[in-house]
């Protein structure tokens, strides 16, 4: 079982908690109906914020103490990751595939799209400070193809990344951004970001590349897809309608 569910609309709506805790009840769920069997569960997780300002790994974040600046509280979604992994013990393959902010192309309506939206409204395209902080970054479909090999083989308990760019700068994204939407391209002050950014803005400024290695290995898995820049460069996220 594959389970990618998630109420986002709540959620950025300010109701992050409520969709958090159906979450959680809704893998409760799942792994009651499957305890003792053997058979899998995948949960989809991010990989944002699991060791700023240094490359995260596949290890990070799987020690409830230390990972308690993450969860914020005993019900959000990280710690209904780790729930997940400990359904290791009652006999459920249980995965968690952590995915990058930004799952990219054609069809996207996330991160990137909204960054786009946010500079045809300001009219210019901005990032935070220096905009040296990265994200990682994957396609969808080398995306898919990991739950894929994840279904097939992950042993339970696995934590997988699914990051193809382990830590694109944030700068080099608006200037692709300002460059296909013939916008100018500028700093906005870490004190703004709120504002500029509205719901993105407390986490456009994170430094939180990440890496796929331990995945790579465990799994064979190997993107294929264009990466984020490459993929912002073939225009099909500044198209409207």
């Amino acid at each position: 079982m594959i389970h990618l569910a998630f109420q986002h609309d709540i959620a950025f709506s300010g109701g992050f908690q409520a969709a958090a805790d159906a979450d959680r009840r809704a893998v409760e769920t799942f792994g009651e109906a499957l305890a003792g069997s053997g058979r899998p569960l995948l949960i989809a997780s991010g990989t944002l914020g699991l060791a700023p300002g240094r490359v995260a790994t596949e290890r990070d974040g799987r020690d409830p103490a230390a990972a308690a600046h993450l969860a914020g509280g005993p019900q959000t979604r990280h710690a209904t990751a780790l729930m997940t992994l400990s359904l290791a013990a009652r006999g459920v393959r249980s995965s968690v595939v952590r995915l990058p902010p930004t799952v990219h192309g054609e069809g996207d309506h996330g991160f990137m799209a909204a960054l786009v939206g946010i500079a045809r409204d300001r009219g210019v395209s901005g990032y935070v400070g220096d905009g040296s902080n990265r994200w990682p970054a994957v396609h969808r479909f080398d995306a898919a193809h990991l739950f894929c090999l994840a279904l097939e083989q992950a042993p339970a308990g696995s934590v997988l990344h699914a990051v193809a760019d382990e830590g694109v700068p944030i700068r080099a994204v608006a200037e692709v951004i300002g460059r296909h939407l013939d916008l100018p391209v500028a700093a906005v002050a870490p004190e703004d970001a709120g504002e500029h950014f509205s719901w993105l803005g407390g986490l456009i400024a994170l430094d939180s590349p990440a890496s796929s290695t331990l995945t790579r290995e465990l799994t064979g898995w190997q993107p294929t897809q264009p990466g984020l820049i490459e993929d912002l460069e073939k225009g099909h996220y500044f198209t409207t309608a």
